[in-house]
């Protein structure tokens, strides 16, 4: 089994990658595999509406010269999907929305390929906007048929500097029974 994690920041290593780091640490610590992929320099561009995906059915996006069609490939393959953004203006970051956009339509034409597979939100937020954010990648697992997991709080870290959502313990609890509950989760939904 294998777990895979997209961090939609702008920043590689920043509070985003650390909650995320901190919820696979704890699947890895279940012997499931995990990969973290940083979309941070990446280029994923919005979708065109082009429905090239729906014509082709071949699990890829028409458009073939940005990091998309690695990142469906590595979704496909994997068994749990955590999707991290930062909070931007109330909502997920720009390749992020482009991330969900593109491989949602493309999971879509394709009979819902994400379908049972398990799915986590992770936000990291300097104060406002994170539920919002939460909601956006979420809905991209439920209209997939995905199965969410939850946690002991929702799926959030406190933090504006790089390194402060470490300090933020309710949040970090939180990515930690996160990543308990999807290593619990995993062999019961892929099974």
């Amino acid at each position: 089994m294998k777990v895979v994690a997209f961090n939609g920041s702008a920043r590689k290593d920043g509070n985003t990658a650390a909650l995320l780091n901190r919820a696979l640490a704890e699947i890895s610590a279940a012997g499931i595999e995990t990969e973290l992929i940083q979309l941070a320099g990446k280029d994923i561009r919005p979708c065109r509406a082009c429905y090239g995906c729906a014509a082709a059915k071949n699990r890829r996006c028409t458009i073939t010269d940005d990091f998309l069609n690695e990142c469906v490939a590595a979704m496909d393959s994997a068994d749990g999907i955590i999707l991290g953004s930062p909070t931007y203006f109330a909502d997920v970051s720009g390749i992020m929305k482009a991330l969900i956009e593109r491989a949602g339509l493309v999971s879509r034409v394709n009979g819902d390929m994400l379908k049972r597979k398990a799915g986590a939100a992770v936000v990291s937020v300097r104060r406002g906007g994170a539920i919002h954010a939460f909601d956006t990648m979420n809905h991209f697992f439920l209209i997939g048929q995905m199965i969410v997991a939850g946690s002991i709080y929702w799926n959030i870290g406190i933090g504006r500097d790089k390194g402060d959502v470490e300090g933020d313990e309710e949040g970090m609890a939180t990515m930690k029974a996160l990543g308990e509950n999807l290593a619990w989760l995993l062999p019961r939904v892929r099974g």
